[in-house]
């Protein structure tokens, strides 16, 4: 892993937290692995959470359910999981810049950590490395950030 991808959290991460993740079903041998690794390391590094998954037809469906569960509220932290991979088009590229904006619109609006992990890739072979193999997945990345995003609101959201 780089030195830039989220480490481990350490410390006080021991409150009960709830996380829920939106997974596409395109692409899903690589989604499901993505989905695993963060299940996984939610397991260990928060093991009294609730973990929630939703599955989505496609990653462009992906932004309209997480707002839907941040109006419903009660979640610490929404993780968004897909896999698009390139192809001839500029379909991927479009697909994944709406994304990318809508989950940020998402959380400025409810205050709340989006996680983004819908992957734009240029091919299975990236798709694999970061989604089915232990060293770089994505989705244990997204755990770690979830879980740290999550306690750093906790400490600094202001209540109205």
């Amino acid at each position: 892993m780089s030195n830039l991808a989220p480490q481990r959290p350490r410390g006080a991460f021991t409150a009960r937290r709830n996380f829920a993740i939106v997974a596409s079903q395109y692409n899903q041998e690589y989604v499901k692995g993505l989905t695993k690794a963060v299940c996984d390391e939610l397991s260990i590094i928060s093991p009294k959470s609730s973990v929630t998954v939703l599955e989505v037809p496609g990653a462009f469906e992906i932004p309209v359910v997480l707002q839907e569960l941040a109006i419903k509220g009660g979640v610490d932290a929404l993780i968004a999981l897909g896999v698009i991979i390139k192809g001839q088009t500029d379909h991927a590229e479009l697909i994944g810049r709406t994304i990318t904006d809508s989950l940020q619109n998402i959380a400025l609006r409810f205050r709340l950590p989006v996680i983004h992990e819908v992957l734009l890739v240029d091919n299975e072979e990236h798709a694999r490395a970061r989604t089915l193999e232990t060293e770089k997945n994505r989705g244990t990345e997204a755990a770690r950030a979830a879980v740290a995003a999550a306690h750093i609101m906790g400490t600094v959201k202001v209540t109205n």
